[in-house]
């Protein structure tokens, strides 16, 4: 049975890290907007290419699904809604889903990205004081969720 991991966590994370874990473990085909928007040219504060990306991955994504091939999405998925929305539509194709929570302490996740930005062009660099507004916005999943 094909399954959809959903990788979820604030930008410092370690989403990109774990989703590469499981796609080499053979856990499924990893789909990652940040490589695509860099590899594409977009800056990464580009909504509308983001929002592009991430449609065209879950549309390839749900063609793997249907076909039985399992998917890695390392979107960040910051509600509820939307992480219940991505569930939804995968059981449409006959796939389980498994949400995988990255939980870091906001400081350590500025420690992360301020050290991973000096090695970064300046197009895929994220601020780090970001975070703040960005942790506020994040609806972390429920024990519940993390459970189904």
């Amino acid at each position: 049975m094909a399954r959809l991991h959903l990788v979820c966590g604030l930008p410092g994370s370690g989403k990109s890290t774990l989703a590469r874990e499981l796609e080499t473990a053979g856990e499924g085909i990893r789909l990652s907007p940040d490589e695509w928007m860099v590899a594409l040219g977009f800056d990464l504060y580009d909504e509308k290419a983001r929002t592009h990306v991430e449609h065209l991955q879950w549309s390839f994504g749900q063609r793997l699904l249907a076909g039985g091939i399992s998917v890695i999405l390392e979107n960040g998925f910051w509600s509820r809604e939307e992480r219940d929305a991505y569930r939804s539509v995968a059981a449409t194709h006959g796939a389980a889903t498994r949400l995988h929570y990255l939980f870091v302490p906001i400081e350590e996740l500025k420690r992360r990205i301020a050290a991973r930005n000096l090695d970064l062009p300046p197009k895929t660099t994220i601020n780090p004081n970001d975070l703040d507004a960005w942790s506020a916005m994040f609806e972390p999943p429920t024990e519940e969720e993390l459970n189904r």
